[in-house]
């Protein structure tokens, strides 16, 4: 998978574009949202390009697997030991705004049962 040129999420993995990192490894980056929607939000995003889990292919798959497996040991470091949230918006209708697939991490505070 490539990154693609006109999307903010591949130039933020590609460090064109700065962002608060709190975690880099060879697949995924994290980064804190510019619009926080609790006291910890982080993105956690793939750095091969694909907008949605239905276009993720194979190779996509093991990039969302492995963001899976980040998240615990992030949430942790964080101080997320309380519980977090994680949501995936699939789409426009979903609220997706950055059509780059990305995992949001949010917590630091109860949520609550609604959604968001």
């Amino acid at each position: 998978m490539e990154l693609d040129k006109n999307c903010i999420f591949c130039r933020i993995a590609a460090g064109e574009i700065p962002s608060d990192k709190v975690y880099e490894d060879e697949q995924v980056v994290a980064f804190k949202d510019l619009n926080p929607q609790a006291p910890v939000h982080v993105l956690v995003v793939p750095k091969a390009h694909f907008a949605t889990l239905a276009e993720m292919g194979e190779e996509g798959a093991e990039l969302v697997k492995h963001a899976m497996q980040v998240i615990p040991q992030l949430a942790k470091r964080l101080g997320l030991a309380g519980g977090y949230r994680l949501i995936v918006n699939q789409g426009a209708d979903a609220g997706q705004t950055v059509m780059h697939l990305h995992i949001h991490l949010l917590g630091g505070t109860p949520l609550g049962e609604k959604i968001v």
